[in-house]
Parts: structure tokens; sequence; C-alpha cells
């Protein structure tokens, strides 16, 4: 088994939090890691890239090819087209819907939001909603992971100890609204999938008419 992934986002999103979580639940599930320094502009607004690979054997490199990443992981939709030439066929781009607007000519947001759903594979994840329903605002980087978890190949208890243990020195309230936020986020994407599979099988019906 070997499962490539990209992370993007913008200085200040948490692209790193969200990857450490996942890292450390794949080393905990006693698999290889191997994660890329971040490429670009760590600062705040700046754009942020990193490699993270998981396997159960060894694994040779740090970077992910251009064509072999199995899903991107975008803390905002910019950032994830920016980056869709590093996904392979049938792979899959998970992003929060919320724009992080850091340019002057930030393209509108209906227009990316459409040109992700064009995509084979996608899933749209309205973030900021569901952080404040888990009760913790800045929690959106839990939301993703848990609506990436409905792909990785880790099983969901690790990456909710992980959490947990992230969370551990804070108060408790804290680490039940980030496990809820990642059980929210994982909801919403296994929802999503029900939606489109709906979708098709209308589409499918009326075409056979």
């Amino acid at each position: 088994m070997k499962y490539d992934v990209i992370l993007a986002g913008v200085g200040g999103q948490g692209v790193l939090s969200v990857a450490s979580i996942i890292a450390h639940a794949a080393l905990s599930e006693g698999l290889e890691v191997r994660q890329s320094e971040v490429h670009g502009m760590a600062q705040r607004g700046g754009q942020v890239i990193s490699h993270m690979r998981i396997s159960d054997k060894k694994i040779a490199g740090d970077l992910v090819p251009k064509g072999g990443a199995d899903m991107i992981i975008a803390m905002e939709p910019l950032e994830g087209l920016r980056y869709i030439s590093y996904l392979k066929s049938g792979g899959i781009l998970v992003t929060s819907s919320q724009p992080f607007i850091n340019m002057p000519n930030y393209p509108e947001i209906n227009g990316l939001l459409s040109s992700i759903k064009k995509l084979p594979k996608s899933r749209i994840i309205q973030t900021t909603e569901l952080a404040k329903e888990a009760g913790l605002a800045k929690a959106v980087n839990t939301v993703m992971v848990g609506a990436a978890s409905c792909f990785l190949p880790l099983k969901s208890q690790y990456l909710e100890k992980t959490i947990a243990d992230a969370f551990s020195k804070k108060d408790a309230s804290v680490v039940q609204a980030n496990t809820k936020a990642f059980k929210l986020g994982k909801l919403a994407c296994e929802q999503a999938a029900c939606k489109q599979a709906a979708g098709k099988k209308a589409a499918g019906s009326k075409s056979g008419k």
C-alpha cells in the first residue's frame, strides 16, 4: 500500500497542523511516513504546499511527483486548483469552501467552486459552518482532517486519538470540540458522496427514458 498526499493552503491556515495529525496517526498504525519541507512562503498570506507519502513499505523519496497524488487536501479553493497537476487519474481533491482572499485579483469564488465540481472526483467542505457547529470556530483544520479521513488509508480511531492527544494540554472543551469537528467533517464528506451517487443515478434514469 502506498498513498500520496499534497496539502495546500496559505500561511496561517494550519497546513502543517493538518499534516502533523495525519502523519502521527499513520505512525501510530505502524505505517511509514515521509513528509517534505514546506515549499513556498510560509508566512501569513503566502502559498504553502507540503508533500506526504504513507506506505506499509519503505518509502524511497519525500516528494510526490506531478500526476502521482492520490489526494489533494486544500485549505482553500484556489490553492487546491493551483496544484491540480499533482493529482493522479482517479485521485480526489478535498477542499474547504472558504476562500482566503490574499490578493487583489482573487478569482470569483463561485467560478472556482464550479471548476472544482467539474473534476472527476472532489469534495467541497463547508468548514467554517461545521467548525462553529462543533463549538470552536478555529477547528476548521480538524474538520478538514475528518473530511480527508474518508479517503486516507487510516483508521478513524487513530486519527481521533491523535487529535485528542494534540489538544490534551488545553481545556477539555477544546478536545471535545475538535473531536466533534473531526466527526462532522467526516460525516459531511460521506453525505456528499451519497448525494453525488443519487444525482448520477437520477441522471442515468432520465437518459434511459
